[in-house]
């Protein structure tokens, strides 16, 4: 994907988190990923799980987009996405997968997390990756093989 796909995954982002996340205050938008040039999907996440009412729900909360968007709601899967500083922090000692800005693609232990930065331990090096350059980043379920 074009570096202009992760911009306007950052867009639409900035733009559909607080309105989901203000009109549904349990409801935590984990990330918003393009699928094609006309759809994206929204990673959903509450504590007490994602039902099909609850994608439902913020479907229609996005009905302004769906003149443009063909729109996908989920839950986040077995291998949550992480985008921000808070859910590395809560992903700390786990396995993730990390793409960068520059297309650099890591797997590793997660060992440190602060609003900045990552800090990830691969094959033996530990590398401090700002958190700004992550377009992508996941936590692995290490029962499966990615």
């Amino acid at each position: 994907m074009a570096t202009g796909t992760y911009d306007r995954e950052r867009e639409l982002a900035a733009a559909i988190t607080p309105l989901v996340e203000s009109t549904l205050p349990d409801v935590e938008v984990l990330a918003v990923e393009l699928l094609s040039p006309g759809r994206f999907c929204v990673y959903v996440d509450r504590p007490d799980g994602v039902d099909f009412a609850l994608c439902e729900r913020v479907t229609r909360l996005l009905d302004d987009y769906r003149s443009d968007w063909t729109i996908d709601v989920s839950s986040p899967g077995a291998e949550p996405p992480l985008r921000r500083p808070a859910h590395f922090r809560r992903a700390l000692g786990g396995t993730v997968k990390l793409k960068t800005a520059s297309a650099k693609r890591l797997r590793g232990t997660l060992v440190a997390a602060d609003d900045d930065a990552v800090t990830v331990h691969v094959n033996g090096t530990t590398l401090e990756i700002p958190v700004g350059e992550i377009v992508r980043g996941n936590l692995i379920d290490e029962g499966r093989e990615s």
